[in-house]
């Protein structure tokens, strides 16, 4: 058996937004044996753009049932049935959610006849609920209104079955239903091919094979799984929409996948990834220590230049300023210690109790500066040249990170089954990457990690 339905909403994010029509149709597998279908009050203003597309005002649903007045009888009709819809992870998504509002995990078995309709009848322009019914010939009545869309559903639905090469035995249907939880322009042995366990870099692709999302995981396989099942947000769903390709690249590492994806991002700047598409490759200004008069450190900004060594790096002033405010706030540092008061006598950090008074030399020296010596600490590598070496690919490979003078060079990789490389020879196998921000940043978070470095020899 085989409950075909479809629902209106307020708009496309299964988190945010709400049931306000829902029509289902049962299905034997060969015939139309009952249907259902009501308006539901969604207790909240319908967007006027959705009512323009669907005809449903808020006056229509003034007086229909609520979900949770409704939520009895869809149990019942849909029980033992197979949920099928076209764009299933939608409608399913959307019914889930509003039954958890109610405490009630609601688990159906899916079919999505997008998915379907591609393999029954390839070549097709367009899998749209609309588009298909053009192509088929399948007269559509009341288009997005949940019954009129809920009927033609269920007659593309008897195409596929009549048209279906395979028989429609308890296997295929099993093997359709894991199919159904996949974006339904994505090829199910892509997918497939994709093993367990690998860290690494992974791109989402769309039908022109661009890129339009990268990310990274140390199980690939399982974080691409956790998209597919994000109905969280509306972009969430539109990329799901669009994926029709997915590539990756094993790293091994953890650090090496991050610092690939943060280049990546950079170089292709793909439409749904919101972070780290700043794609000035040199910073500009650096957070810079030096001593006064009286032997505190001071930290200034200023722009970056060869020779200067910096402790902290930014895109621009702004950046700069906002890092040092960080530094100052955590470790309650003393603005005119950092540049920031120039005008003499208590800085705004003392007057509000978050400076020990370094600016009127209440504070000792020793003290002050080792509060600086820590919150430099945790934001840089002090300059240091080293490697960093972590897993590999597999077993017979190590990973490689190399900082010279407190600046990412790049990483690589080297064979562990030849004669182990002396350290200055690591450098060879480093492939350059530009140093940034974002990079930073994330060195910085491993270096806080207690991850293992191997300091260069000064020839290096």
């Amino acid at each position: 058996m085989y409950s075909i339905i479809d629902i209106e909403t307020t708009g496309g994010n299964s988190a945010t937004g709400k049931i306000t029509e829902i029509a289902i149709i049962i299905h034997d597998g060969e015939k139309v044996i009952k249907q259902f279908s009501s308006l539901v009050n969604p207790k909240c203003s319908i967007p006027y753009f959705i009512t323009q597309c669907t005809g449903i005002t808020d006056e229509m649903v003034r007086d229909a049932p609520e979900f949770h007045e409704i939520a009895k009888e869809i149990i019942e009709l849909t029980e033992d049935t197979i949920f099928v819809a076209h764009n299933v992870r939608f409608d399913y998504g959307f019914i889930k959610a509003a039954y958890k509002d109610l405490g009630y995990n609601f688990q159906r078995k899916t079919l999505c006849t997008v998915r379907l309709s591609r393999s029954t009848f390839p070549g097709l322009p367009s899998y749209s609920l609309g588009n298909l019914c053009k192509s088929l010939h399948i007269d559509l009545k009341n288009r997005h209104r949940a019954l009129g869309d809920a009927e033609a559903t269920a007659i593309l639905f008897n195409r596929i079955l009549a048209n279906n090469s395979q028989p429609l035995t308890p296997e295929w249907i099993l093997h359709e239903t894991k199919k159904s939880a996949l974006p339904p322009l994505l090829n199910e042995a892509v997918f497939n091919n994709i093993p367990n366990g690998i860290t690494g870099v992974y791109y989402f692709h769309n039908q022109n094979g661009e890129i339009i999302y990268i990310g990274k995981s140390i199980d690939i396989r399982t974080r691409i799984i956790q998209h597919f099942a994000n109905q969280r947000s509306k972009k969430a769903v539109q990329l799901q929409h669009e994926i029709a390709d997915i590539s990756y690249e094993p790293t091994g590492s953890e650090l090496i996948a991050l610092l690939l994806e943060s280049d990546e991002i950079k170089q292709h700047r793909p439409t749904y990834n919101t972070s780290q598409k700043r794609t000035k490759a040199i910073p500009y200004y650096g957070i810079y220590q030096s001593l006064d008069d009286s032997g505190y450190i001071i930290l200034s900004i200023d722009r970056l230049r060869v020779g200067n060594q910096q402790i902290l790096t930014a895109d621009n002033m702004v950046s700069a300023k906002n890092l040092l405010y960080k530094i100052i706030e955590k470790h309650k540092l003393c603005h005119s210690k950092c540049n920031l008061h120039k005008t003499g006598g208590p800085c705004f950090n003392y007057q509000i109790h978050n400076c020990l008074g370094a600016c009127l030399e209440v504070e000792k020296t020793e003290v002050y500066n080792l509060r600086v010596k820590d919150a430099i600490e945790g934001f840089s590598f002090h300059n240091e040249t080293f490697y960093i070496i972590d897993k590999g690919r597999n077993a017979d490979e190590k990973s490689v990170v190399y900082i010279e003078n407190g600046e990412y060079k790049g990483f690589g990789y080297y064979d562990t089954s030849l004669d182990a490389p002396e350290i200055n020879d690591l450098k060879e196998h480093i492939k350059k990457y530009n140093h940034n921000k974002d990079i930073q940043q994330i060195l910085c978070q491993f270096m806080k990690a207690g991850i293992k470095k191997i300091q260069a020899k000064a020839s290096v």
